[in-house]
């Protein structure tokens, strides 16, 4: 799997997700920098690739040439990475309670690159260009989930309906850009470690695996089913 390959070669991903795990839970007291770089390390790493972990584009691009249609496209894309987050939360349980200080931080890290990449291969198939920094913010704010909307609101921009990329509108000012990533962070690692508690924590060893990846396939639904709300076709006018 190539996220495993990434995670044992690049030990700054694992080290910063442990460290905004424990910023994440001191709240509003914690250090917004760490949660920050956290999600900057998610979002740069799932959408561009890094050693064998594929980007989203090139997920993308390997799923339209099998599927003619977007959206069977976009179900096989869904299905990898359920796929995926499965073994990904079977092999990180599989120690229960006992191994949950060092299960946890990989267990977070690998379920977020891959959720990463699988939005972004969404947006991608339906129109979106990925280099597009209101595009990339989109993409973390929809695995906020329904707290996207008042992590927007808390960073200035008011309170709208539709999708979260209607409120990404020009160029947004870095304290901006800084406060909606905070936002996104302590939310993400949040939600993240309440999960993964819940689950190793009622979990023995070897029946943790199931539970681990029950609850990660589970959560990767959810964030696939916003994404499709999300990301609506963009129709090019000829």
């Amino acid at each position: 799997m190539g996220v495993w390959n990434l995670i044992r070669r690049d030990e700054p991903t694992v080290d910063s997700t442990r460290e905004a795990l424990r910023e994440a839970r001191r709240g509003d007291r914690g250090d917004a920098n760490v949660v920050t770089r956290a999600v900057e390390r998610f979002r740069d790493i799932g959408l561009d690739g890094k050693f064998t972990f594929a980007s989203a584009g090139r997920i993308a691009s390997r799923a339209r040439s099998r599927h003619r249609r977007p959206e069977q496209a976009i179900a096989r894309v869904v299905a990898q990475h359920q796929r995926g987050v499965a073994a990904g939360g079977f092999i990180t349980g599989l120690g229960g309670f006992l191994t949950l200080p060092v299960a946890l931080p990989l267990n977070v890290a690998e379920f977020y690159l891959q959720a990463t990449r699988m939005v972004g291969a969404i947006a991608k198939l339906r129109g979106y260009d990925l280099d597009d920094d209101r595009v990339r913010t989109a993409v973390m704010l929809t695995l906020a989930g329904d707290e996207s909307r008042d992590i927007l609101q808390q960073a200035g921009l008011g309170a709208f309906s539709g999708h979260v990329s209607d409120a990404l509108v020009g160029k947004l000012p870095a304290g901006t850009l800084m406060m909606i990533n905070k936002g996104i962070g302590f939310r993400m690692l949040r939600q993240a470690g309440e999960r993964s508690l819940a689950g190793f924590g009622k979990a023995v060893p070897a029946l943790g695996g199931v539970v681990g990846a029950v609850i990660d396939v589970r959560q990767l639904r959810r964030i696939a089913a916003a994404a499709r709300r999300e990301f609506p076709e963009v129709i090019h006018v000829q």
